[in-house]
């Protein structure tokens, strides 16, 4: 019965669909886009946490790689209530945008809807909490990806 309930368990996990990672494509530049996301990151009131580039990392070293770069973004108020409503999701902020350099130079913005991210936490303060920062998280990246 315990080898039953445990493949059950295995089938079930590798089955599970991971989070709709949303994309924008943007005709601008790696740098370029990386910049407009920084300014909209401020514009709509947010916090850029941290960064992080694969692609930076491996210049630094003499290899080249296309683009990427992780920008992390939150902001305390929303913190303290995301940690009033969980501790466990704690572990998934600060919320990040994924940005790609695609063959022909244009770029790329995924990242996963705050509300999918805070989802499987069952809390209803944190659901609302994550609606909020959806249409946020849509506007920093369109006005950031737009011509």
């Amino acid at each position: 019965m315990t080898l039953a309930f445990c493949l059950s368990m295995l089938a079930t996990g590798a089955s599970a669909a991971p989070p709709a990672v949303m994309t924008t494509a943007s005709g601008h530049g790696f740098d370029t886009l990386v910049s407009r996301l920084e300014a909209s990151i401020g514009r709509h009131k947010m916090g850029l946490v941290a960064q992080a580039s694969a692609s930076r990392g491996a210049a630094s070293r003499g290899v080249s790689i296309p683009g990427n770069a992780v920008l992390m973004v939150f902001r305390n108020d929303y913190a303290v209530r995301m940690l009033a409503a969980s501790v466990a999701a704690g572990i998934e902020a600060p919320l990040r945008l994924y940005v790609t350099e695609l063959p022909d130079g244009t770029t790329q913005v995924h990242y996963v809807a705050p509300s999918a991210v805070f989802a499987p936490y069952g809390s209803a303060a944190l659901d609302a909490m994550a609606r909020e920062l959806d249409p946020v998280f849509a506007k920093i990246v369109a006005d950031a990806a737009a011509p």
